[in-house]
């Protein structure tokens, strides 16, 4: 690294340093403030899943009055739900499945539990009780799945299930900002595509994974509830400043949570469904490559007309073997999908 190069790797540490602590300066103020005008940590739930082993309890703490239940907020646009004010370090108690501990959320005030279970808890959909002080307890959603279920699923989000148009990012921001989960889109025939990737299991993993942030959760969780697509687990990421980043690695928020998502269902087989808007294929392909007997098949919708990607074949094969299927929407996807799930020895 050149001299040049050095100076100006310095000063773009030096200056993501600055933002970051002024951020959190910024927010540290206003929780003073708030906490003199009576306001205390309060939980935003979101969606987690369990096996036989082990479960992973999902939420975020935040400051607010203490009449006010921030979980309760229906129909009000994106943009309001960006606008809450994180508490970190606050010890949250979580029970589920008969086991009981304490947990702590993180410098985004998200929390993230993982619970060694004490008892098998039944397949299926269960509640989580996380508690705090002054607070009712907050009912999360466990998606408990059945030991038996050999193959699950994982779905991108924007301009997979529902239209965002990230090629145009003005239009994406005003959808984004604007909508509720009553005002979007959703890309025609996905609900069924999904249905059909983990057709004949019982209480399989249904995944959700986005780079948006975790303060559209409970919005995300609303719309596939009323487009009726499989239930399973929503996975977001933080948008703040990190340490090092002006903003996350999306990708790697991508990769990670699919290495995690390997190492809690080691036996599982994913279908892997995404877009070619931007960087799925690469991630979907490195995972299939790293795990080639743990991805059943891989469904891409092609969203972007400019990427190579968009005029290749229908279906082809990644080096290792694993079906890579290619669509405008979930109808043309679903029987190469079918066909290609036939195909997978049991």
């Amino acid at each position: 690294m050149s001299v040049i190069s050095r100076a100006v790797h310095g000063l773009r540490t030096n200056a993501i340093t600055v933002a970051y602590r002024t951020e959190n300066g910024i927010r540290n103020r206003l929780a003073s403030v708030v906490t003199r005008c009576g306001w205390t940590p309060a939980l935003l739930p979101y969606s987690g899943y369990a096996n036989g082993q082990q479960a992973r309890v999902l939420g975020r703490v935040v400051l607010a009055p203490p009449s006010v239940d921030p979980a309760a907020l229906r129909g009000v646009p994106a943009w309001r739900r960006l606008l809450t004010l994180e508490s970190p370090g606050v010890e949250v108690q979580v029970e589920f499945a008969g086991t009981t501990t304490t947990a702590r959320s993180d410098e985004a005030g998200i929390l993230d539990a993982r619970l060694l279970l004490d008892a098998v808890p039944t397949a299926g959909p269960a509640t989580a009780l996380l508690r705090l002080p002054g607070r009712a307890p907050s009912e999360v959603t466990i998606h408990v799945s059945d030991p038996a279920a050999a193959r699950g699923v994982v779905c991108d989000i924007d301009d997979t299930i529902w239209i965002t148009g990230i090629a145009h990012p003005l239009k994406a921001a005003r959808r984004m900002l604007f909508s509720t989960s009553s005002t979007r889109r959703s890309v025609p025939g996905m609900a069924a595509l999904l249905s059909a990737a983990v057709h004949g299991q019982d209480h399989p993993v249904v995944i959700y994974l986005s780079n948006g942030p975790w303060n559209l959760a409970g919005f995300v969780s609303r719309f596939l509830h009323k487009g009726r697509f499989p239930a399973g687990t929503v996975l977001m990421t933080d948008w703040g400043i990190t340490p090092r980043r002006w903003f996350r690695d999306g990708k790697k928020h991508k990769s990670s949570a699919l290495a995690r998502l390997h190492d809690d269902f080691p036996d599982i087989a994913w279908v892997l469904i995404g877009d070619d808007g931007e960087h799925d294929p690469a991630i979907y392909g490195d995972f299939a490559r790293e795990h080639p007997d743990h991805v059943a098949a891989i469904a891409l919708r092609q969203v972007d007309r400019n990427n190579p990607g968009h005029h290749e074949p229908a279906r082809t094969t990644t080096r290792v073997g694993v079906p890579v299927l290619r669509g405008a929407d979930g109808h043309d996807l679903l029987t190469p999908l079918r066909e290609a799930l036939d195909a997978v020895p049991e």
